[in-house]
């Protein structure tokens, strides 16, 4: 008997899912279990398995296209089997009115493929002329920075990436710098440079569905929750001391936002009223405290949580937020991984930022901003002396927090950040 497939509910934020592959065509066997399509989310591109065994009778979505949740992207049934009836029935229903679809049993996160992009030329004129080399995009070690399938398609196809300046975040090469390359006619050891534009043209791109989903959520956060933003300055000598003699033995190393991972999961325990959310007519004061980490990648913004961040050690954070790290860039996380923050961290510091404010990322009632760390005068026991200095910006939700709740909470993240052996204390590294 003929089935229809709808588009499943793959994460709680998903509500619309784009095909962005079927590996099935119309008249092919299914097994159940079997992986039939790519559907891209607002959080990543998953392997979707049949829960029914036939013939595939009939394809409602067309690769690159999106559809609502509970949508019909498919019908399977017996080989031969008439299926119009059922289609024009179902079809009928409004969507989103029936039980909500099974959320996938088991997901792999696969690479997503770039959508085609559309050049429009307004005016054609003089091709574009190479100038003179300057600095490639390089990191301050002198390696350069390209993205992994940058990488790989720039080996494909033999093209040597110190000839490229990236167009990605920092000047990291990405795909679109590979796809838009061309090979110039320059004497060999000479590097690309920016070519003068002398013809006006633009580019559209699609959006994805992960940008989708963040500018609806931080839309809603930022024009619903009333934010205000408490700014301090922490002295980092004794963290920095403290994190060199813990690498210098430990096998794990450990960054420095692990150190305020540790500290703000610790200052949330002294300051609960800030590990809440505001839910309409009623506030939820958390009792556990998950600290999601914002991490950024191509296509956007993820944020992995820290689970029970407070009863782990700085190694347990510091092995968890670089898997975490990992995972995001190759599109491996899984829904669980990115549900159930009751704070967040949004650090900025190894981009070179001194200060910032974030967006609260609901259902939070407050995030974290970090800056980086800065040589600044300071006065010491009455004398002008060089410190260590890193700014954060505290964003709170008005509703749940008021000045001085935030304020004590920042004071306390202070205190552990500016004696780590306090710190460090609570539980074995």
């Amino acid at each position: 008997m003929a089935e229809i497939v709808r588009m499943p509910k793959m994460s709680d934020t998903m509500t619309e899912g784009v095909i962005s592959k079927w590996y099935k065509k119309v008249g092919d066997k299914i097994k159940t279990g079997e992986v039939v399509a790519d559907i891209e989310t607002d959080k990543a591109t998953m392997e979707f398995e049949s829960y029914q065994e036939g013939t595939l009778l009939y394809i409602g979505v067309q690769e690159g296209s999106a559809v609502p949740v509970d949508a019909i992207i498919a019908v399977i049934g017996n080989a031969g089997e008439d299926f119009q009836e059922l289609l024009k029935t179902e079809t009928a229903k409004p969507v989103g009115k029936k039980e909500e679809a099974p959320v996938a049993k088991e997901t792999v996160v696969v690479e997503k493929k770039e959508e085609p992009k559309k050049q429009v030329v307004v005016e054609e004129k003089a091709a574009p002329v190479a100038k003179a080399a300057e600095p490639v995009s390089t990191s301050d070690d002198g390696l350069l920075k390209a993205s992994p399938l940058a990488k790989k398609l720039a080996k494909d196809k033999g093209i040597d990436l110190s000839k490229i300046l990236g167009s990605g975040e920092g000047g990291r090469i990405v795909k679109r710098d590979i796809d838009w390359f061309k090979p110039s006619n320059q004497p060999s050891g000479m590097v690309m440079n920016k070519t003068v534009v002398e013809k006006e043209s633009f580019e559209e791109v699609p959006v994805s569905q992960m940008r989708k989903t963040i500018a609806r959520r931080l839309s809603e956060s930022k024009f619903s929750a009333p934010h205000f933003y408490l700014t301090m300055e922490i002295n980092m000598d004794n963290a920095i001391a403290a994190r060199t003699s813990i690498n210098t033995v430990s096998d794990t190393k450990i960054s420095f936002n692990d150190l305020v991972i540790k500290a703000s999961a610790a200052a949330l325990r002294q300051n609960p009223k800030v590990n809440s959310s505001w839910l309409g007519d009623k506030i939820r004061y958390n009792h556990h405290i998950h600290i999601g980490v914002a991490i950024a990648i191509e296509d956007g913004l993820i944020v992995p949580v820290v689970r029970f961040a407070d009863n782990k050690t700085l190694g347990q954070i510091a092995v968890e937020v670089k898997d975490f790290s990992e995972k995001a860039k190759t599109k491996k996380l899984q829904p669980a991984d990115w549900e159930g923050n009751t704070f967040t961290i949004s650090n900025l510091g190894m981009m070179g930022i001194d200060e910032f404010t974030a967006i609260i990322n609901t259902p939070d009632a407050c995030i974290l901003a970090v800056g980086g760390i800065k040589e600044t005068p300071v006065v010491r026991n009455g004398n002008i002396v060089v410190g260590n200095v890193m700014k954060v910006t505290l964003s709170c939700d008005h509703r749940v927090v008021d000045g001085a709740t935030g304020s004590n909470f920042l004071k306390t993240l202070k205190f552990f950040l500016e004696n780590p052996v306090i710190l460090l204390g609570q539980a074995s590294i």
